[in-house]
């Protein structure tokens, strides 16, 4: 096995082993775009790790500086780590800017500093450059022709890291985490102990409906900013729509318990979404 291939397996056991939304998504790009894709995933996942999973003794802070290092050589293509070497040739091939990564890590960054969000224009910028800025890092792998579609990535990104928050409400709070807005915690008369302490109540399946319907405006908006040129090379991103559209369904089914169990789609269920898109797209008359 040669080098490149060595990059690709390993980028691409780090996105299925994850059982990420993600990798269904990319099952039916042509193999540059999807090993491309597994290597931004991969360098996604592991950021985040060094910020959530840090080993014993190891200053996340200090590992993060390093992994940024890594970045700015990886754009030089003079790095060792099969991982961040993938990412640099990914970016090469496809013309992702190298700000984009930056900005990406800057957002990892603020987990280090930030535990709580005073109100929601002050959480956007941190959706913005988790989520967000993949978002636009996958069009261009996947291909673009209209400007807007850049504004299609940012609100599906917003969407998405919003749902993960609602999701995630009781596994952030395990963290001393609190991403829901402080001020719309006293408007719905919940109080941070509670959250903390996970209690399931009126207030919060309140505060949980106005969280939900504040994520369903980002996907409305990102489903307006998809343009008839680009909607047949954004499929990967539609995949993900829907998948992440069923997971904010899911929650609100649960009656925003989320504090019981985990909520997620099966593996049955994101195949048969991604392969009826994709048939869809295949039936479809090309513009």
């Amino acid at each position: 096995m040669n080098q490149a291939d060595n990059l690709q397996t390993n980028s691409r056991t780090i996105t299925k082993q994850s059982g990420s939304n993600f990798y269904y998504a990319f099952l039916f790009l042509p193999k540059p775009k999807r090993e491309a894709l597994y290597a931004v995933y991969a360098f996604c996942r592991l950021s985040d790790d060094l910020v959530d999973e840090s080993k014993a003794g190891v200053n996340p802070a200090d590992a993060l500086t390093r992994w940024r290092q890594a970045v700015d050589a990886c754009f030089d293509d003079s790095v060792d780590s099969p991982i961040i070497a993938a990412v640099g040739k990914a970016a090469r091939q496809f013309h992702i800017p190298k700000v984009y990564f930056e900005e990406l890590l800057n957002g990892m960054e603020m987990d280090l500093t930030r535990t709580r969000y005073a109100t929601f224009e002050e959480l956007y910028p941190y959706c913005y450059r988790v989520a967000s800025i993949v978002g636009l890092i996958c069009i261009e792998i996947f291909g673009y022709t209209n400007p807007l579609t850049k504004t299609y990535a940012e609100q599906l990104g917003i969407a998405f890291q919003l749902t993960n928050i609602l999701r995630d409400v009781g596994v952030d709070a395990q963290r001393g985490r609190i991403y829901l807005p402080q001020d719309e915690l006293r408007r719905f008369g919940y109080s941070e102990e509670e959250l903390l302490a996970g209690r399931y109540n009126r207030a919060f399946t309140e505060l949980m409906r106005f969280q939900c319907e504040r994520a369903r405006g980002f996907f409305r908006a990102a489903k307006a900013a998809l343009t008839v040129e680009d909607t047949r090379s954004l499929l990967a991103a539609e995949i993900m729509r829907a998948i992440y559209y069923r997971l904010l369904l899911r929650i609100e089914a649960r009656q925003y318990n989320v504090f019981r169990g985990d909520i997620t789609i099966g593996k049955p269920r994101k195949l048969l979404l991604a392969g009826g898109l994709w048939l869809r797209s295949a039936l479809s008359p090309r513009s």
